[in-house]
């Protein structure tokens, strides 16, 4: 029998009948979907220690399970000592099961573990996407706090297929982020 993460069956099961009803969609093909989630870091001291971008690498390998790649900068800009084609940042695209078991592991464990947590906002981009940004990669329990010598944020982007911003924050909601209250 073949794996299914639990994210993805409360997603056919219950998050489809219940978007479906509040948005009255004719077609299970017409409920939004989420497509896929990019963890992005800039590393910008990256330029005056090389090591910066390995370790940055090797976190964000180990927070998403996948393996990422280095953003490279497009132009040179003198007043930050950048040139083209040096590395500035890391990043990875999470699709299908490792996308559903990462958003899992953000929902259940992750978030929590912010101190003074009491939601995130809600604020979408106007096309149906979402980019939370996190200050501490220490809330991920893949990293070991004794081997971090800095503490590094990044963005988090969910990528859905909703034409609007209200059936992206009804999926995303049922999904399970901890939105704050907002009257929406």
């Amino acid at each position: 029998m073949e794996y299914i993460p639990t994210l993805k069956t409360k997603y056919q099961e219950a998050i489809v009948p219940a978007l479906t009803e509040k948005f009255g969609y004719k077609s299970g093909m017409e409920v939004p979907k989420l497509r896929k989630i990019v963890i992005n870091r800039g590393v910008g001291q990256a330029i005056a220690d090389k090591k910066l971008i390995d370790v940055a690498e090797e976190e964000l390998t180990q927070i998403a399970g996948q393996k990422c790649v280095q953003t490279i900068s497009n132009k040179d800009i003198s007043n930050f000592k950048l040139r083209r084609g040096m590395p500035i940042g890391v990043k990875v695209t999470l699709r299908r099961e490792r996308m559903y078991e990462f958003l899992e592991r953000l929902i259940n464990v992750a978030l929590p573990r912010i101190r003074d947590f009491n939601g995130i906002a809600s604020k979408l981009d106007g096309r149906g996407n979402y980019t939370l940004g996190i200050q501490e990669q220490i809330i991920f329990p893949e990293i070991d706090i004794d081997k971090v010598n800095r503490i590094h944020g990044m963005d988090i982007t969910f990528v859905t297929s909703a034409s609007t911003d209200e059936e992206a924050f009804a999926l995303l909601k049922e999904f399970g982020l901890p939105f704050k209250n907002v009257k929406k």
